[in-house]
């Protein structure tokens, strides 16, 4: 597999109330500006005749995300998180790795909200800057989306026709592109000629 880089663009977050887990799947958290995450761990060095002697404390992480304040049920969980100690899942899902079997690299985290900042501009949208309290170790995995989670990430060209069934079943009359079969005039592939 070629080398790829990975594109701020693409990591997107993902949450719900631990005590959702069992009744709803994890909601992506509309109109993300930012997203911060930073896992470290501090070590300490002791002199000693022999050399140095270094010991490691727990991995401690940071997580911190920006958004456009709007009226979903997950901005409001943030609050709920803050005021209330309601634990959250947090999943940080990168869609531009995806392994053989559709699935998308991610990390997950659980987590309260330690600081929910608010900046209300006259000339600008209301934006939310949250700050996350992780417990424990993060964990590193794969994940599939619901229909209704890839959506949200991403809308599928649609045809003029009405449209039918919904998520990836969906039917309007249309086809998406494909950028290696359909090049060239009227979606025909393009050929190129080469003299004999």
């Amino acid at each position: 597999m070629a080398l790829s880089t990975l594109k701020g663009v693409n990591a997107v977050a993902f949450a719900r109330k631990l005590s959702d887990a069992a009744k709803k799947p994890a909601d992506l958290i509309p109109w993300q500006t930012s997203l911060s995450f930073d896992p470290s761990r501090d070590s300490d060095s002791t002199v000693t005749k022999d050399g140095n002697v270094n010991t490691q404390s727990s991995v401690s992480t940071d997580l911190e995300i920006e958004f456009i304040n709007n009226t979903s049920a997950i901005a409001d969980a943030f609050y709920d998180s803050l005021l209330d100690g309601d634990k959250m899942e947090f999943w940080i899902v990168h869609k531009d790795r995806k392994n053989a079997d559709g699935k998308y690299f991610s990390w997950y985290v659980q987590a309260s909200v330690s600081e929910d900042s608010n900046d209300n501009d006259a000339d600008d949208n209301s934006t939310r800057d949250v700050t996350f309290s992780v417990d424990g170790t993060p964990k590193r995995g794969w994940t599939a989306l619901t229909e209704q989670q890839s959506s949200d990430v991403d809308y599928v060209f649609r045809g003029l026709d009405k449209v039918a069934g919904t998520g990836l079943k969906e039917t309007n009359g249309g086809k998406a592109w494909v950028k290696e079969t359909d090049g060239g005039v009227n979606g025909a592939p393009s050929v190129t000629s080469t003299a004999v």
